[in-house]
């Protein structure tokens, strides 16, 4: 066991919010772009308790499909306005929020890949990020396709990246431990 304490380097900790939120954030297109629907839900920890000092990032591709990358093999997006990326810190109820485009389905090894969204998870205590996905409930034929998905073999645990719909988008909660953990993937 290790006298010497804790230090920045080995954990996430406090420093977490002084660098990766930004004011725009949580906004993957501005207010008002037609189709922009919220993503929302809250972070629990292994005990059910809320986590308030959690940051989410979403990583997407765009209503057509396309990632904005370079190596995106259809070419690149010309959807101006819509950043595919979003980072919002929880709140102090472990919420969080991000407003963006619904994605289209993703080219991948296997076959297409169901509209999704790709989420890390960052946090005090945790040495790295946590990835998961938040795949959309009407799309169904396509869910049911899904590689990745499919890659999951316990119902129970593949509906844990099965968000519900919301008037104005869809809620997604995320739990980092215990029972109805959410799937994480190993990347």
């Amino acid at each position: 066991m290790s006298t010497h304490p804790t230090t920045p380097s080995q954990t996430v900790g406090p420093y977490l919010h002084i660098g990766l939120p930004w004011p725009d954030g949580p906004f993957a297109v501005a207010e008002g772009t037609p189709g922009a629907l919220w993503l929302r839900g809250t972070v629990y920890d292994g005990a059910g308790a809320p986590v308030t000092d959690a940051l989410i990032e979403t990583w997407q591709a765009d209503p057509e499909g396309r990632f904005d990358h370079p190596d995106d093999p259809r070419g690149p997006r010309n959807l101006p306005g819509f950043r595919g990326l979003g980072r919002c810190p929880t709140d102090a109820s472990g919420s969080y929020g991000i407003l963006t485009l619904k994605p289209g389905p993703v080219p991948g090894p296997g076959g297409d890949q169901a509209p999704h969204v790709d989420i890390s998870v960052f946090g005090r205590g945790m040495l790295n990020r946590v990835v998961t996905r938040l795949y959309f409930p009407e799309e169904e034929a396509a869910n049911a396709a899904d590689p990745v998905l499919n890659s999951i073999g316990d119902p129970a645990a593949r509906a844990t990246l099965v968000a519900r719909r919301e008037e104005d988008g869809y809620r997604l909660d995320i739990r980092l431990q215990g029972a109805d953990e959410t799937v994480f993937f190993d990347i």
